[in-house]
C-alpha cells in the first residue's frame, strides 16, 4: 500500500524559469510543490516535487486539480491568468493568502483598474473602454494622439500597440481584438516619461517593504528587457507610490502580500501608474530584488500566499548598483552562442542561460536566451554599462 505523503502540499500555477525561485523558496519552507501549466518544456518543472500538466488559465480545471491533489495552499506563478485562477480556487476552497476573485479582477483587468484609479485620484492614463468598432471610433475622436491600444487581460506586451494616427489605431484595434479573451479592450492616451517598476509588500494595508527600479526596453517596446536599481525616481515620487499603494489596499481591503506596479515618471516627477498586479513579476525579478536588497523576496511571497505572517520583513533600501538583463536577439535566425565583452566579466554575479546552440529564432521580439545579473561599483558604471548592455552581452545569431 502506498504511504500517504505527510508533507503539506502546495500547488504552484506555473513552471517556467520565472517560477524557479518560488519553487525553491516553498521547498525551503517545508512544502511539497506541485507545478502545473501547459508548457511541457517549462524550466521550472524539473525543480518541483511533482508536475501535472494542465491549463492554469482554466480556473475550474485548477479547482479540480487542487481538490484531487488535496493541497493545503496555492501559489500564483508570474502570469495574470495564473493569479486569477489562484484567487478563484482559494476562494472556493477557503484557502488563505489571496484576495477575493472579484477584487483580483478589479486589479488585474486594465479597464477595472483604470476606473479604480480614477475613483481614488491616482494618476493614470486617460482611458476608455471599447466594446465594438463604433465605440472605438468614438474613443479615438475623444483622446489625444499618440494613443495606446491594449487588451485588458494580457501581459508581457502582447497585443499592445502605440498609434500615432487613425490608420495605425485601426490596425492596432484589430490586433488587440484578435488576442483578447474578453469582449472589450482599452484605449488610452500615451504618457511621456521614463519607465519604472515599484514592488511592495503590504502588511495590514501598509507598505512594509518597497523596491524600485529603472526599466530598459530593446526592440519590443512593450516587453521589459532589463531593470537596474537604485531607481532615479525621487524620494518624493517613491513616497507617492507608497501612498497610492496604501489607498488601493484600503479601498479593496487587500490581504498581506505583494503589490507590484509599473509606472511612467513624467518630466515633472509625477509617477503615473500604467500596470498593477498582485503576482510575482516574471524573468527572475524577485531574485533581482533579493540580490539588490538582501531581502528573501521569493520566500516572503510564498509565505504571504500560504497565509503565513510576513510582518517581519525589513524595509531596507537597495544596497549597491544592480542590473537584471534579459539576453535577447536583434534578428531572426540560428543561435550560435551568447557573448560577453571582457569589460563586463567582472560585473557578472549570476548567469542563467537556456538557449540551445543551433535553435531557430522565429520571433526576435519575444526571444530570450537567458537572464544575467550584474553588480557595479558605482552609479556611473551602472548607467554607462546598462546603456551599452545590448552590445556587451548579446546573442550571436546567423
Amino acid at each position: 500500500m502506498e504511504q500517504s505523503n505527510p508533507q503539506k502540499k502546495l500547488l504552484l500555477l506555473g513552471g517556467s524559469h520565472a517560477e524557479i525561485p518560488l519553487i525553491k523558496a516553498a521547498q525551503e519552507l517545508g512544502w511539497y510543490v506541485i507545478t502545473t501549466g501547459n508548457n511541457r518544456d517549462g524550466l521550472g518543472h524539473p525543480y518541483a516535487d511533482k508536475t501535472i500538466f494542465a491549463d492554469f488559465s482554466d480556473k475550474d480545471a485548477m479547482l479540480e486539480l487542487a481538490k484531487s491533489e488535496n493541497v493545503q495552499a496555492i501559489c500564483s506563478g508570474c502570469n495574470d491568468f495564473a493569479l486569477l485562477s489562484t484567487a478563484y480556487v482559494c476562494e472556493k476552497l477557503g484557502l488563505p493568502g489571496h484576495d477575493s476573485y472579484a477584487t483580483s479582477l478589479e486589479i488585474h483587468h486594465k479597464d477595472k483598474y483604470r476606473a479604480l484609479a480614477a475613483r481614488l485620484d491616482i494618476p493614470t492614463p486617460r482611458a476608455l473602454v471599447v466594446r465594438n468598432a463604433a465605440d472605438f471610433e468614438t474613443a479615438i475622436s475623444q483622446l489625444t494622439f499618440p494613443i495606446i491600444v491594449k487588451p485588458v487581460d494580457l501581459t508581457g506586451g502582447k497585443g499592445i500597440h502605440r498609434a500615432a494616427n487613425i490608420e495605425e489605431a485601426r490596425a492596432a484595434y484589430k490586433d488587440a481584438c484578435s488576442r483578447t479573451r474578453q469582449d472589450h479592450i482599452v484605449v488610452e492616451e500615451f504618457v511621456q516619461g521614463t519607465n519604472h517598476g515599484f514592488s511592495a509588500m503590504l502588511v495590514k494595508g501598509k507598505v512594509a517593504f518597497a523596491f524600485s527600479d529603472n526599466e530598459q526596453y530593446y526592440l519590443n517596446k512593450y516587453m521589459v528587457s532589463g531593470a537596474n536599481t537604485p531607481s532615479t525616481t525621487s524620494a518624493a515620487g517613491l513616497a507617492k507610490l507608497r501612498d497610492y499603494s496604501e489607498r488601493i489596499a484600503r479601498e479593496l481591503h487587500l490581504v498581506d502580500g505583494i503589490l507590484h506596479i509599473q509606472y511612467i515618471e513624467r518630466a515633472d516627477g509625477t509617477p503615473v501608474i500604467i500596470e498593477i498586479c498582485r503576482r510575482p513579476p516574471g524573468d527572475l525579478y524577485i531574485k533581482f530584488v533579493k540580490y539588490a536588497t538582501g531581502i528573501d523576496y521569493p520566500k516572503f511571497i510564498v509565505m504571504a500566499e500560504t497565509g503565513m505572517d510576513i510582518s517581519g520583513i525589513a524595509d531596507v533600501p537597495t544596497q549597491g548598483f544592480w542590473l537584471r538583463h534579459c539576453i535577447m536577439a536583434d534578428r531572426e535566425g540560428i543561435v550560435r552562442d551568447v557573448s560577453f565583452a571582457p569589460e563586463i566579466q567582472k560585473n557578472i554575479v549570476e548567469k542563467f542561460l537556456w538557449y540551445k546552440p543551433g535553435e531557430q529564432i522565429t520571433d526576435k521580439l519575444l526571444y530570450k536566451a537567458g537572464i544575467v545579473f550584474f553588480k557595479f561599483d558605482t552609479l556611473a558604471e551602472m548607467q554607462d554599462k546598462t546603456a551599452r548592455m545590448t552590445e556587451l552581452a548579446k546573442s550571436i545569431v546567423e
